[in-house]
């Protein structure tokens, strides 16, 4: 049985496809995102909301978290763009990879609060069904990470060790020396890896802990940024990339520290609150069943019975509704009087109660 010795990192990251460069750190922020989106609209669907939703507030969202991210990473990392040597041009490099996850998260929550605002959505409720989305779509980033050999800890002979190559960021690809193969830097704690796997984790105890508690008010949100925040500390201290520092601690791990007690707290805060009721879906599905439907009338066809039947009923059904005006005025059903649905052959609303303005059928 073969063991590897270490894992081996792409040499290259970036295809020209014609005039067109393809790059895998994109590809990779897109599919964590497609990841977050299915995911997240399953379980806002499932909470009670409407499909399209999370895709129309996500509209906001995703650019806005985007940029964040670009401008947290250039603030906490600015040597390659603001040191010696530095280009201030590539700080727009974002295809070069370095997004800030906490920018993300707070321009992100700033573009899905105008989303929300937009559409009457609660955030609160939406950023509960979306958070194990989110942090799925962090571990599929951080395979971007691998491919462009950045994000490593402290060099390592572990069997799970990460090969690194000497890399040439403008061009995506790794140094090649003169025999045309790859220069190899070391081997070095995989740090993008013990993230990915952290997060997948992350995701997991949050669909649990939502399903077993039923979270409410942002509890699900605020269990996802603790959890994450317990990670991200040790796996910041392991890695040797510059960042800044804040009080000699970096600056990642201090940002960590710092919001996952905030997260704490509201989650002790806003405990015992009950799980808000979203009824968006089953307005949206009335809405249709409305839209759908004909004019009230003799041998016409109800929304749940071919015409045959409906023709065939109409006469009983017209005989009934005489009876039954006493129920109509509010006495109680169950007295011989029949539903709303039979009196008037049109089908029941959301709440169960007859379409206002709908005329009995005629005699």
């Amino acid at each position: 049985m073969t063991v590897l010795a270490a894992i081996p990192s792409p040499a290259q990251a970036v295809w020209e496809i014609g005039p067109f460069p393809l790059r895998a750190y994109a590809l990779c922020i897109i599919a964590g995102i497609v990841v977050a989106a299915w995911l997240g609209e399953r379980r806002w669907v499932a909470r009670g909301g409407a499909p399209g939703d999370v895709l129309d507030i996500a509209v906001w969202a995703v650019p806005f978290g985007i940029v964040g991210g670009r401008i947290y990473h250039v603030i906490s990392t600015p040597e390659p763009y603001f040191g010696e040597g530095g280009d201030p041009l590539r700080a727009f490099a974002i295809w070069e990879g370095g997004l800030g996850i906490w920018g993300a998260i707070a321009f992100g929550g700033l573009g899905a609060w105008i989303g929300c605002r937009r559409r009457g959505i609660p955030l609160p409720a939406w950023a509960d069904a979306l958070a194990p989305g989110i942090v799925l779509a962090q571990a599929v980033g951080r395979l971007g990470n691998w491919f462009n050999n950045e994000l490593y800890g402290g060099p390592t002979d572990l069997p799970w060790a990460l090969t690194i190559h000497r890399w040439d960021a403008s061009a995506g690809q790794a140094l090649a020396g003169p025999d045309g193969s790859a220069l190899v830097l070391g081997t070095f704690h995989p740090t993008f890896l013990y993230e990915l796997l952290w997060n997948v984790g992350v995701a997991l105890l949050v669909i649990w802990a939502d399903r077993r508690f039923r979270l409410s008010h942002g509890r699900a949100f605020a269990l996802y940024v603790a959890a994450y925040c317990a990670g991200r500390v040790w796996i910041e201290a392991l890695r040797i990339d510059t960042a800044e520092q804040f009080f000699g601690i970096r600056l990642n791990v201090f940002t960590s520290i710092v919001v996952g007690l905030l997260a704490v707290a509201y989650l002790f805060a806003q405990r015992g609150r009950p799980r808000e009721v979203i009824t968006r879906g089953a307005d949206q599905a009335a809405k249709e069943q409305a839209a759908k439907g004909q004019p009230a009338g003799a041998g016409r066809a109800t929304a749940d019975a071919p015409a045959g039947a409906a023709a065939t009923g109409s006469t009983a059904t017209a005989s009934t509704a005489t009876s039954s005006t006493a129920t109509a005025d509010g006495a109680p059903a169950g007295e011989g009087a029949a539903t709303p649905a039979s009196r008037s052959g049109e089908p029941d609303d959301a709440s169960g109660d007859r379409r206002p303005g709908t005329p009995p059928p005629a005699g």
